[in-house]
């Protein structure tokens, strides 16, 4: 894993501390959820990936943000309740961070530096705009639910937009590409 991502200091949404280093050898699909969103659905594909793909060496990361239309206003608490509770969410969710602005957390500036650009933003960058919805540059994270997928040996090699769903052929492709590789 790059030092840069592997040692960042993490929260649990448990309050526990972590690294991406923790998850060392295994492909990582890191994704900012929100509970209030109308994307919150995909909470359910992504849980059914995380449960298909585990064996496998797949991890799903959760990290609640609060940045877009405050859609995830909740305590980690609220937070871990609504998603075990709703969802039967089973992968590892963290602690509410910020993905943009003056906020960032390190995680998210090292993410959206190694890969300043998601695949096929394009549509949905265009619904937001057509709403009135501010959007920022094309490098920062666009709305909740872009996903990131880092490779066994910490390379980010994949970022997908808000609405690429957990079971969308271009996601899982990348996926299987990357569970097929040694570490």
């Amino acid at each position: 894993m790059t030092q840069d991502l592997q040692h960042i200091p993490l929260t649990k949404i448990d309050g526990t501390a972590a690294q991406l280093k923790d998850y060392q050898g295994k492909v990582l699909l890191i994704v900012n959820v929100a509970s209030k969103c109308g994307l919150t659905k995909q909470y359910t594909g992504l849980e059914q990936l995380y449960r298909d793909k585990q064996a496998s060496g797949l991890e799903v990361l959760g990290f609640p943000a609060n940045n877009f239309k405050q859609q995830e206003p909740g305590t980690d608490e609220e937070i871990a309740a609504f998603c075990s509770g709703t969802y039967d969410v089973t992968f590892p969710l963290f602690s509410k961070l910020s993905v943009k602005g003056e906020d960032q957390h390190p995680l998210y500036a090292a993410l959206t530096a190694a890969l300043p650009h998601a695949l096929d933003t394009g549509p949905f960058r265009e619904r937001l705009i057509s709403r009135d919805i501010p959007v920022g540059s094309e490098s920062e994270v666009l709305w909740n639910f872009e996903k990131f997928l880092i490779d066994r040996s910490g390379q980010v090699v994949g970022r997908f937009a808000p609405d690429i769903e957990a079971d969308d052929a271009r996601l899982l492709g990348a996926i299987e590409v990357e569970l097929g590789r040694a570490g």
